[in-house]
């Protein structure tokens, strides 16, 4: 329960108003609910002459609250048989009665009807919270996370919240209402054998809390396995090309039937118990109607109780009126129970440590000029891990070109990753126009770097809106200008809708030369003062690479540039190149000083030239 009221207090303070107007209508539906019920005594007692009493009009402070209020009503329904009659007011006890039930009903409605705002809200609220602590994690969180089982937690799972909590939050709060408003009138009645209820009811709950500890274990074992599952899917989808080049769709296909059978086991348990909510409460319930049926009678048979046969009537069907709300609590318990295991999984997302934070009081930098300095880095991706850089020292003079060179795994990459701060260094810094890039606001040093990647990241849209991607306010002539600079122009208006083209998932629908040249006339539009180029042409054919190169060339004049390169010939022009091997600088200079040294990089070029 205590993780239950966690997310209330957490999610439900926008939605106070409908949280109250539901609990205000919720108790009108209870207070009508007994008072229909009341019309049935006087149906019994005096109608049918089960009691053939007398009674004069009782004022307030006469007697006791509740001999008033019994008293001045059968007063009332006695005063109205002599005046119309036994059928005339049994007609008006009718009428009474169908009033009474219309209210309650209503009532009803309208506690329902002001809880499915806030059961909405909240649900769309945690997606939203999921989806933007997804965006703002750094890429190291998603390092040792499954793509698959995040996406199982943004989908499945909130999905599962929605259908058990937020499903059960109108009966969480309805229940114990009701509950607690016919327990009171029960005291009412008989104190004393509401008090033996008090104790035969928690019993009855103490087992079903049993059930539903059990059935959360297993709920998120099953929410879990369903991350495995989307994962699978995940890499299917991403590998498809892979699984059918090496003719693996048995093996693939066997994984995936091994996994879905697991979940089959688990949603087959979870399902079983979930279905003994329903009869175990009612079985419950029965057993405890017949024992109150027992002791209440035995009291009244021995004299023990001031309740006369109408009244232990009355008492019985308000008891066994709240074996209804008990069951539906004790479902809607259940339901909790497994919405929780989700919430957990979920949590692990909402709940996860952003270590790249904005300082306290960040340094701003009017006009950056572009001077980036690497001294002493060393960082590790995981701290019992061998570091991938040790102590880097690297200086790149504003409007210079850098390039970094080396084998794979030797860090070149996560050195440029360094600079935007997808990751922050262990030992070290790096300083950006002097200043450490940890003391800048993460926006605004982003806001001054502009990448281009040997994969172009693309997104389902347009090309107008995919070049102007994280550029607010582009005019179309800018639009077209970077794509002109990109070479990208002729090949857009090519297409059917010219610049509002469709490119497909991940920009299928392109060549590889084509979206490399969309994300440089992205990067163009951006204009930043700082580029880091990934080994922007390596995956290209020669005549997409010169058209790249063409453009990376115009990106690349007048600006700070990081270029990561595995084909040497693309950064022969630059004004220094660094060779790193296993997270080391070993060499630096021009193309022509380090084949003068005739070490890596020399052996490098002659590997690339056989």
């Amino acid at each position: 329960m205590k993780e239950l009221f966690s997310i209330l207090r957490r999610f439900v303070p926008p939605y106070k108003k409908y949280l109250l107007l539901n609990i205000l209508f919720n108790i009108l539906a209870a207070i009508l609910t007994l008072f229909s019920f009341a019309v049935i005594i006087p149906i019994l007692e005096m109608l049918f002459k089960v009691k053939e009493a007398v009674y004069a009009y009782m004022p307030l402070g006469s007697g006791s609250l509740k001999d008033v209020i019994l008293n001045n009503f059968y007063y009332y329904t006695q005063e109205a048989i002599k005046l119309y009659g036994q059928s005339t007011t049994l007609a008006l006890l009718a009428v009474a009665l169908v009033v009474m039930t219309a209210l309650k009903t209503g009532t009803t409605y309208l506690s329902s009807y002001f809880v499915i705002p806030m059961r909405s809200g909240i649900v769309r609220d945690i997606r939203n919270y999921v989806f933007d602590k997804i965006v703002a994690l750094p890429i190291s969180f998603f390092t040792s996370e499954r793509k698959g089982d995040v996406m199982a937690r943004m989908s499945g799972d909130v999905a599962e919240i929605e259908n058990s909590i937020m499903a059960s939050l109108d009966m969480f709060f309805k229940n114990p209402i009701m509950i607690i408003i016919f327990l009171g009138t029960m005291i009412f009645i008989s104190w004393q054998l509401t008090v033996f209820v008090l104790i035969l009811l928690p019993l009855a709950g103490y087992v079903m809390g049993k059930v539903g500890k059990k059935l959360k274990r297993k709920s998120l074992e099953g929410q879990n396995q369903w991350g495995v599952l989307m994962s699978n899917i995940e890499e299917c989808l991403g590998g498809l090309r892979v699984i059918k080049a090496f003719n693996a769709e048995q093996k693939i296909e066997d994984r995936f039937h091994r996994e879905n059978q697991v979940f089959y086991n688990l949603s087959n348990k979870i399902a079983r118990r979930q279905s003994l909510a329903h009869p175990m409460s009612e079985f419950l319930g029965t057993c405890a109607i017949a024992i109150v049926l027992w002791f209440g009678g035995s009291l009244i048979l021995g004299g023990y109780s001031s309740m006369n046969a109408a009244s232990f009537i009355y008492y019985m069907v308000i008891f066994y009126s709240i074996i209804n709300p008990a069951k539906e609590l004790s479902k809607a318990m259940y339901a909790i129970q497994k919405g929780l295991a989700s919430m957990e999984r979920v949590d692990k997302i909402l709940g996860a440590e952003n270590p790249i934070k904005d300082p306290e009081k960040p340094i701003e930098i009017k006009e950056f000029k572009g001077d980036v300095e690497y001294s002493g880095v060393t960082f590790s991706y995981d701290t019992s891990s061998q570091p991938v850089l040790s102590d880097i020292d690297l200086h790149i003079p504003a409007g210079s070109t850098v390039a970094l060179v080396g084998q794979s795994g030797s860090g070149k990459s996560t050195l440029a990753d360094l600079l935007p701060r997808f990751y922050d260094v262990d030992k070290g810094s790096v300083k950006v126009d002097g200043v450490d890039v940890r003391d800048l606001c993460v926006h605004d040093l982003r806001s001054f770097m502009g990448n281009v990647n040997q994969e172009a990241i693309l997104f389902n849209d347009t090309f107008y809106n995919n070049i102007t991607f994280g550029v607010k306010n582009a005019t179309m002539e800018q639009v077209e200008e970077a794509a002109r600079i990109a070479n990208a122009h002729d090949f857009i208006m090519e297409s059917e809708d010219g610049y509002q083209t469709m490119i497909g998932d991940r920009g299928c629908r392109l060549s590889g030369g084509q979206r490399q040249r969309l994300s440089i006339a992205r990067a163009i539009l951006k204009n930043p003062p700082l580029l880091i180029l990934d080994e922007a042409t390596s995956a290209l054919d020669s005549e997409s690479e010169q058209l790249v190169q063409q453009a990376l060339d115009r990106l690349m004049k007048n600006r700070t540039t990081l270029v990561i390169a595995h084909r040497l010939s693309t950064i022969r022009n630059a004004d220094m190149i660094c060779v790193l091997h296993e997270g080391r600088i070993v060499e630096r200079g021009t193309h022509d000083q380090l084949l003068a040294l005739n070490g890596y990089y020399s052996r490098l070029v002659e590997m690339q030239n056989l």
